[in-house]
């Protein structure tokens, strides 16, 4: 009886510190039309197109090939592995100040809108180094959708 028991603890505290390891895991659309489908395969219809390379997406679940996403915007499904790469983009939430230098107190360069899809080049502490259209700067990464790391 105390085998038992011990057993199922160790079986319990080691399924807890699985749980406690696991971490939000976001990628990127690679190409600039991706297929969102209803089910885990591609016999399943596409339930959406997005048409925008380099979305961060929130991984949830994975079935073979095909990995269950979400998107900012509350949108899920399933898409082909093959369709997705490690995330190297971020969305804000807010509206935020690029600058020339990971400070506060460096010079401004921009001032950015709120849902703004921005590439990483890389990141230091709470500072990633971005790039946009028309500008590469420093930016805070608090209130960030996608994975500063």
């Amino acid at each position: 009886m105390i085998k038992k028991i011990i057993i199922w603890f160790l079986c319990l505290s080691i399924l807890s510190v699985q749980f406690l390891g696991a971490e939000e895991k976001f990628l990127s659309l690679k190409k600039s039309k991706t297929n969102v489908r209803y089910g885990p395969s591609l016999d399943y219809p596409i339930k959406y197109i997005y048409r925008k390379i380099n979305l961060p997406v929130k991984l949830i679940d994975k079935k073979e090939n095909m990995r269950r996403v979400v998107f900012l915007d509350n949108n899920s499904g399933w898409i082909h592995g093959s369709q997705l790469k490690p995330s190297n983009s971020i969305i804000i939430l807010e509206e935020k100040i690029l600058f020339k230098k990971p400070s506060g107190f460096s010079e401004p360069l921009a001032r950015l809108e709120k849902g703004r899809l921005l590439i990483i080049k890389k990141c230091v502490n709470d500072w990633c180094n971005i790039r946009t259209d028309d500008y590469m700067g420093w930016l805070k990464t608090k209130n960030v959708w996608g994975s500063t790391k």
